[in-house]
Protein backbone atom coordinates (compact mmCIF):
# COMPACT_ATOMS: atom_id res chain seq x y z
CA UNK A 1 0.00 0.00 0.00
CA UNK A 2 1.10 3.53 -0.99
CA UNK A 3 2.11 6.00 1.50
CA UNK A 4 -0.50 9.17 1.59
CA UNK A 5 0.54 12.70 1.49
CA UNK A 6 -1.59 13.76 4.36
CA UNK A 7 0.76 16.94 5.02
CA UNK A 8 -0.42 20.06 4.05
CA UNK A 9 1.60 22.75 5.90
CA UNK A 10 5.28 22.17 7.17
CA UNK A 11 6.62 23.64 10.43
CA UNK A 12 10.11 25.49 10.55
CA UNK A 13 11.84 25.22 13.64
CA UNK A 14 14.03 28.76 12.40
CA UNK A 15 17.30 29.64 13.75
CA UNK A 16 16.45 29.68 17.13
CA UNK A 17 14.24 28.61 19.35
CA UNK A 18 14.72 32.04 21.74
CA UNK A 19 11.96 34.75 21.52
CA UNK A 20 14.97 37.36 22.78
CA UNK A 21 17.18 36.05 20.02
CA UNK A 22 14.75 36.38 17.40
CA UNK A 23 13.87 39.59 18.22
CA UNK A 24 17.36 40.63 17.52
CA UNK A 25 17.70 38.56 14.44
CA UNK A 26 14.63 40.13 13.01
CA UNK A 27 16.15 43.53 13.22
CA UNK A 28 19.41 42.47 12.13
CA UNK A 29 18.15 40.81 8.91
CA UNK A 30 15.93 43.40 8.12
CA UNK A 31 18.72 45.72 7.74
CA UNK A 32 20.78 43.42 6.04
CA UNK A 33 17.87 42.33 3.34
CA UNK A 34 17.62 46.44 3.24
CA UNK A 35 20.68 47.12 2.10
CA UNK A 36 21.03 44.07 0.14
CA UNK A 37 17.93 45.23 -2.07
CA UNK A 38 19.44 49.09 -2.15
CA UNK A 39 22.72 47.86 -2.98
CA UNK A 40 21.70 45.71 -5.92
CA UNK A 41 19.06 47.54 -7.45
CA UNK A 42 21.23 50.74 -7.31
CA UNK A 43 23.61 48.79 -9.24
CA UNK A 44 21.04 47.81 -11.95
CA UNK A 45 19.43 51.23 -12.08
CA UNK A 46 23.33 52.66 -12.43
CA UNK A 47 24.01 50.20 -15.65
CA UNK A 48 20.49 51.01 -17.18
CA UNK A 49 20.60 54.90 -17.27
CA UNK A 50 24.95 55.38 -17.13
CA UNK A 51 26.31 55.94 -20.61
CA UNK A 52 29.66 55.14 -19.29
CA UNK A 53 28.51 51.72 -18.54
CA UNK A 54 27.38 50.52 -21.50
CA UNK A 55 30.09 47.68 -21.53
CA UNK A 56 29.14 43.94 -21.68
CA UNK A 57 30.83 43.69 -18.50
CA UNK A 58 28.31 45.81 -16.86
CA UNK A 59 25.36 44.58 -18.40
CA UNK A 60 26.61 41.30 -16.95
CA UNK A 61 26.96 42.91 -13.45
CA UNK A 62 23.48 43.82 -13.31
CA UNK A 63 22.23 40.68 -14.47
CA UNK A 64 24.10 39.17 -11.44
CA UNK A 65 22.77 41.97 -8.99
CA UNK A 66 19.38 41.77 -10.03
CA UNK A 67 19.24 37.63 -9.72
CA UNK A 68 21.03 38.28 -5.71
CA UNK A 69 18.41 40.97 -5.29
CA UNK A 70 15.43 37.92 -6.74
CA UNK A 71 17.39 35.19 -4.60
CA UNK A 72 17.26 37.03 -1.54
CA UNK A 73 13.95 37.50 -1.99
CA UNK A 74 12.54 34.29 -2.34
CA UNK A 75 14.03 33.29 1.20
CA UNK A 76 14.79 36.30 3.40
CA UNK A 77 11.54 37.63 3.46
CA UNK A 78 9.55 34.79 4.69
CA UNK A 79 12.41 34.57 7.15
CA UNK A 80 12.16 37.67 8.93
CA UNK A 81 8.11 37.59 9.33
CA UNK A 82 8.85 34.02 10.58
CA UNK A 83 11.18 35.32 13.38
CA UNK A 84 7.78 37.68 14.61
CA UNK A 85 5.52 34.41 16.00
CA UNK A 86 6.59 31.35 17.91
CA UNK A 87 4.91 28.83 15.35
CA UNK A 88 6.44 29.48 12.17
CA UNK A 89 4.45 27.29 9.18
CA UNK A 90 4.93 27.19 5.60
CA UNK A 91 2.06 25.18 3.41
CA UNK A 92 3.06 22.59 1.31
CA UNK A 93 2.55 24.62 -1.65
CA UNK A 94 4.27 27.76 -0.78
CA UNK A 95 7.19 25.07 0.22
CA UNK A 96 7.33 24.05 -3.56
CA UNK A 97 7.19 27.97 -4.85
CA UNK A 98 10.09 28.43 -2.47
CA UNK A 99 12.42 25.67 -3.75
CA UNK A 100 10.92 26.68 -7.42
CA UNK A 101 12.21 30.40 -7.00
CA UNK A 102 15.53 29.63 -5.00
CA UNK A 103 16.68 27.09 -7.62
CA UNK A 104 15.84 29.76 -10.13
CA UNK A 105 17.74 32.17 -9.14
CA UNK A 106 20.37 30.51 -7.57
CA UNK A 107 20.87 28.54 -10.92
CA UNK A 108 20.85 31.96 -12.83
CA UNK A 109 23.27 33.52 -10.76
CA UNK A 110 25.44 30.61 -11.39
CA UNK A 111 25.16 30.67 -14.72
CA UNK A 112 25.54 34.47 -15.20
CA UNK A 113 29.25 34.07 -13.28
CA UNK A 114 30.04 31.54 -15.75
CA UNK A 115 29.64 34.00 -18.40
CA UNK A 116 30.97 36.50 -16.87
CA UNK A 117 34.01 34.67 -16.88
CA UNK A 118 33.75 34.30 -20.58
CA UNK A 119 33.12 37.99 -21.01
CA UNK A 120 36.24 38.37 -19.56
CA UNK A 121 38.13 35.81 -20.99
CA UNK A 122 37.30 37.71 -24.86
CA UNK A 123 38.19 41.16 -23.44
CA UNK A 124 41.58 39.86 -22.15
CA UNK A 125 42.55 36.94 -24.64
CA UNK A 126 40.93 38.31 -27.32
CA UNK A 127 40.78 42.23 -26.94
CA UNK A 128 40.44 43.16 -30.68
CA UNK A 129 37.78 41.26 -31.37
CA UNK A 130 35.81 41.99 -28.07
CA UNK A 131 32.76 43.88 -29.36
CA UNK A 132 32.27 41.97 -32.24
CA UNK A 133 32.07 38.59 -29.89
CA UNK A 134 30.37 40.28 -27.29
CA UNK A 135 28.00 42.33 -28.90
CA UNK A 136 24.44 43.70 -27.61
CA UNK A 137 22.18 40.47 -28.41
CA UNK A 138 24.79 38.12 -27.77
CA UNK A 139 24.77 39.62 -23.92
CA UNK A 140 20.95 39.32 -23.76
CA UNK A 141 20.93 35.75 -25.54
CA UNK A 142 23.99 34.74 -22.75
CA UNK A 143 21.80 36.08 -20.04
CA UNK A 144 18.71 34.23 -21.21
CA UNK A 145 20.16 31.03 -21.93
CA UNK A 146 21.23 31.43 -18.07
CA UNK A 147 18.06 32.07 -17.02
CA UNK A 148 16.52 29.07 -19.01
CA UNK A 149 19.23 27.34 -17.49
CA UNK A 150 18.15 28.15 -14.05
CA UNK A 151 14.39 26.93 -15.04
CA UNK A 152 15.12 23.51 -16.04
CA UNK A 153 17.28 23.28 -12.79
CA UNK A 154 14.56 24.67 -10.33
CA UNK A 155 12.10 22.24 -12.17
CA UNK A 156 13.71 19.39 -11.72
CA UNK A 157 14.29 20.19 -7.95
CA UNK A 158 10.59 20.59 -8.02
CA UNK A 159 9.88 17.68 -9.63
CA UNK A 160 12.44 15.50 -7.19
CA UNK A 161 9.87 16.77 -4.27
CA UNK A 162 6.31 16.86 -5.92
CA UNK A 163 5.16 13.45 -5.88
CA UNK A 164 7.01 12.64 -2.77
CA UNK A 165 4.58 11.25 0.12
CA UNK A 166 4.72 13.25 3.40
CA UNK A 167 2.77 11.52 6.29
CA UNK A 168 4.14 13.14 8.96
CA UNK A 169 6.29 14.28 10.85
CA UNK A 170 6.52 17.50 9.60
CA UNK A 171 9.05 19.75 11.40
CA UNK A 172 11.68 21.07 9.26
CA UNK A 173 14.82 21.81 10.97
CA UNK A 174 15.65 24.76 9.16
CA UNK A 175 14.32 28.46 8.15
CA UNK A 176 13.19 27.61 4.26
CA UNK A 177 12.26 24.87 2.03
CA UNK A 178 15.51 22.87 0.89
CA UNK A 179 16.00 20.10 -0.51
CA UNK A 180 17.80 17.62 2.36
CA UNK A 181 15.44 18.55 4.83
CA UNK A 182 12.57 17.77 2.47
CA UNK A 183 14.26 14.82 1.52
CA UNK A 184 14.39 13.57 5.20
CA UNK A 185 10.60 13.75 6.00
CA UNK A 186 9.26 11.81 2.93
CA UNK A 187 7.78 8.37 4.28
CA UNK A 188 9.28 6.53 1.54
CA UNK A 189 12.82 5.33 0.29
CA UNK A 190 14.44 8.61 -1.08
CA UNK A 191 18.32 7.10 -1.52
CA UNK A 192 18.05 7.27 -5.28
CA UNK A 193 16.47 10.57 -5.29
CA UNK A 194 18.96 11.97 -2.96
CA UNK A 195 21.71 10.39 -4.90
CA UNK A 196 19.96 12.17 -8.18
CA UNK A 197 19.93 15.74 -5.59
CA UNK A 198 24.02 15.17 -5.31
CA UNK A 199 24.50 14.82 -9.24
CA UNK A 200 22.24 17.85 -9.88
CA UNK A 201 23.46 20.27 -7.34
CA UNK A 202 26.62 19.10 -6.21
CA UNK A 203 28.11 17.91 -9.60
CA UNK A 204 27.07 21.68 -11.10
CA UNK A 205 28.42 23.21 -8.37
CA UNK A 206 31.53 21.36 -8.76
CA UNK A 207 31.84 21.42 -12.29
CA UNK A 208 31.22 25.23 -12.83
CA UNK A 209 33.59 25.43 -10.50
CA UNK A 210 36.18 24.13 -11.14
CA UNK A 211 35.54 25.46 -14.97
CA UNK A 212 35.58 28.87 -13.35
CA UNK A 213 39.08 28.42 -11.45
CA UNK A 214 40.33 27.32 -15.19
CA UNK A 215 39.04 29.77 -16.95
CA UNK A 216 40.55 32.84 -14.58
CA UNK A 217 43.54 30.71 -14.87
CA UNK A 218 43.75 30.98 -18.11
CA UNK A 219 43.04 34.92 -17.94
CA UNK A 220 45.28 35.46 -14.70
CA UNK A 221 48.05 33.96 -17.11
CA UNK A 222 47.37 35.99 -20.45
CA UNK A 223 47.80 38.87 -17.74
CA UNK A 224 51.69 39.28 -19.26
CA UNK A 225 50.94 40.43 -22.28
CA UNK A 226 49.25 43.54 -21.30
CA UNK A 227 50.45 46.82 -20.10
CA UNK A 228 50.93 47.32 -16.25
CA UNK A 229 47.97 49.90 -16.39
CA UNK A 230 46.03 47.08 -18.35
CA UNK A 231 47.51 44.46 -15.81
CA UNK A 232 46.18 46.36 -12.69
CA UNK A 233 42.59 46.97 -14.39
CA UNK A 234 42.55 43.26 -15.09
CA UNK A 235 43.52 41.88 -11.60
CA UNK A 236 40.74 44.33 -10.02
CA UNK A 237 37.85 43.20 -12.07
CA UNK A 238 38.75 39.46 -11.80
CA UNK A 239 39.99 39.78 -8.35
CA UNK A 240 36.23 41.13 -7.81
CA UNK A 241 34.41 37.93 -9.82
CA UNK A 242 36.67 35.42 -8.30
CA UNK A 243 35.71 36.93 -4.50
CA UNK A 244 31.93 35.91 -5.34
CA UNK A 245 32.68 32.98 -6.84
CA UNK A 246 34.19 31.72 -3.83
CA UNK A 247 31.98 32.99 -1.30
CA UNK A 248 29.06 31.64 -3.74
CA UNK A 249 30.85 28.16 -4.23
CA UNK A 250 32.51 26.71 -0.80
CA UNK A 251 28.88 26.88 1.38
CA UNK A 252 27.21 25.47 -2.13
CA UNK A 253 29.58 22.60 -2.31
CA UNK A 254 29.60 21.89 1.18
CA UNK A 255 25.98 21.47 1.76
CA UNK A 256 25.58 19.41 -2.02
CA UNK A 257 28.59 17.74 -2.27
CA UNK A 258 28.28 15.08 -0.08
CA UNK A 259 26.02 12.01 1.07
CA UNK A 260 22.26 13.63 1.46
CA UNK A 261 21.57 14.59 4.83
CA UNK A 262 21.21 17.53 7.08
CA UNK A 263 23.91 18.82 9.49
CA UNK A 264 23.84 21.55 12.57
CA UNK A 265 26.16 23.77 10.52
CA UNK A 266 23.64 23.64 7.18
CA UNK A 267 21.89 26.45 8.65
CA UNK A 268 24.65 28.97 9.62
CA UNK A 269 25.97 28.44 6.06
CA UNK A 270 22.73 28.49 4.46
CA UNK A 271 22.50 32.08 6.26
CA UNK A 272 25.92 32.82 4.76
CA UNK A 273 24.84 32.12 1.28
CA UNK A 274 21.30 33.10 1.16
CA UNK A 275 21.78 36.17 2.81
CA UNK A 276 24.97 37.75 3.19
CA UNK A 277 26.37 36.94 0.07
CA UNK A 278 23.90 38.97 -1.56
CA UNK A 279 24.30 41.88 0.38
CA UNK A 280 28.30 41.79 0.08
CA UNK A 281 28.71 40.82 -3.96
CA UNK A 282 27.60 45.04 -4.96
CA UNK A 283 30.13 45.91 -1.99
CA UNK A 284 32.56 44.10 -3.39
CA UNK A 285 32.10 45.29 -6.79
CA UNK A 286 31.16 48.67 -6.25
CA UNK A 287 34.56 49.28 -3.70
CA UNK A 288 36.90 47.52 -6.36
CA UNK A 289 35.97 49.69 -9.51
CA UNK A 290 36.51 53.00 -10.61
CA UNK A 291 33.92 53.40 -13.16
CA UNK A 292 31.34 52.10 -10.90
CA UNK A 293 32.23 54.42 -8.18
CA UNK A 294 32.22 57.28 -10.48
CA UNK A 295 28.93 56.34 -12.50
CA UNK A 296 27.39 56.53 -8.56
CA UNK A 297 28.72 59.26 -7.58
CA UNK A 298 27.22 60.90 -10.61
CA UNK A 299 23.51 59.48 -10.57
CA UNK A 300 23.94 60.56 -6.73
CA UNK A 301 25.09 64.12 -7.26
CA UNK A 302 22.30 64.18 -10.30
CA UNK A 303 19.68 63.78 -7.82
CA UNK A 304 20.87 66.12 -5.52
CA UNK A 305 20.18 68.78 -8.59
Amino acid sequence: MEPRNNVTEFVLLGLTQSLQGQKVLFVLFLLIYIVTMVGNLLIVVIVVVSPALDAPMYFFLGCLSFMDAAYSTTITPNMIIDLLYEKKTISLQACLTQLFGEHLSGGAEILVLVVMAYDRYVAICKPLHYMTIMNKRVCVVLFLLACVGGFLHAIVQVLFVHNLPFCGPNVIDHFFCDMYPLLELACTDTYIIGLSVVANNGGICVVIFMLLLISYGVILHSLKNLSQEGRRKALSTCGSHITVVILFFFPCMFIYVRPPSTLPIDKSLAVFYTVITPMLNPLIYTLRNAEMKHAMKKLCSGKAK
